[in-house]
């Protein structure tokens, strides 16, 4: 038995004036997971996720959250799903702790007898309870960051949408939301994180899916996404580099190109079968190693764009 999906779409699409945005996307987040949903900007990321949370509706295909049909069962599982939308918006001359106050008292499904205590939890969990008195209009952007996923915590979540989580953050404030993240999954929430930066994915997620021009390209675990070992390549540094690429192209090796080091996809072969072949063509060897392929290399191959690897 399969396991239960926290997101599911089945040829999900959306057109504006004519043109596809997002076309044929079929996600399958499994629960539990910290899922990476990976593009450059302009991939159709945001929107897909509007369609999600049934702020857009699509104009082909269906979603799911939760085991919820959408947008046709959000007043149901909305509830139970905390969610930042491209970035927050708070009024900057109330305190963070007044501008939670503010959200939550709009919420009807929210107990305000509890509210004090869940604004200081939720204040507590992303770092700012030091800073809750304090008006928004002086929060620095990483700040205001942590205050919209506070607000997405002030009831218990068993779904977490983040869009761009990390937009604009420095080194210190990215750190703190990956922890934050982290602490999200442990406690069993499930996170669905939208990014642009290969780095962030690879640091905070277990499974991720790739969008290019409005279409899903891969999704998997990131092994899977990496490739298996056969995606593993040779480095060698050698004074022969010529007669290193005739013997390494007789080997059968392919993809073979040359710089610093000579560096060639493995294609599943051990790489004691082709130093051999190399000390056999008289290639003189001063160094060898090997490197998994990198989420970076699967993507330029599955899309053939790269990807920003850092903020």
């Amino acid at each position: 038995m399969s396991a239960p999906l926290a997101i599911e779409t089945e040829g999900l699409g959306k057109r504006f004036r004519g043109r596809d945005a997002v076309q044929g996307v079929a996600l399958a987040v499994p629960t539990g997971s910290v899922f990476g949903f990976l593009g450059p900007n302009g991939s159709g990321k945001t929107t897909t996720i509007r369609m999600l949370l049934g702020l857009v509706n699509p104009t082909a295909g269906s979603a799911s959250l939760l085991g919820a049909p959408m947008p046709r069962g959000a007043a149901g599982v909305l509830p139970r799903v905390g969610a930042l939308v491209e970035g927050p918006g708070f009024a900057g001359y109330l305190s963070g702790a007044a501008n939670l106050a503010r959200l939550d008292s709009a919420d009807p499904h929210a107990d305000p007898r509890s509210r004090r205590r869940r604004i200081g939890e939720a204040l507590d969990r992303v770092g700012l309870a030091a800073a809750s008195g304090k008006r928004v209009k002086a929060y620095s952007l990483g700040m205001k960051q942590r205050l919209g996923i506070a607000n997405a915590l002030l009831r218990p979540r068993e779904l977490l949408v983040l869009d761009e989580p990390t937009n604009g953050l420095d080194p210190q404030g990215t750190r703190e939301v990956r922890a934050l993240v982290a602490s999200l999954a442990s406690s069993g929430t499930t996170v669905f994180v939208s990014s642009h930066l290969l780095a962030e994915i690879e640091q905070m997620c277990t499974h991720a899916a790739v969008m290019r021009s409005g279409r899903l390209v891969a999704q998997g675990t990131l092994a899977e996404l990496r490739g298996s070992a056969g995606d593993d390549r040779l480095h060698l540094l050698t004074p022969d580099q010529e007669e290193a690429l005739t013997a390494l192209a007789a080997a059968g090796l392919t993809g073979v190109r040359s710089g610093p080091e000579v560096v060639a996809p493995l294609d599943g072969r051990p790489i004691e079968q082709v130093v051999a072949a190399l000390v056999a063509a008289d290639v003189r060897v001063r160094g060898v190693r090997t490197t998994e392929a990198s989420l970076e290399d699967r993507f330029v191959a599955l899309t053939g764009e790269g990807f920003d690897v850092e903020s």
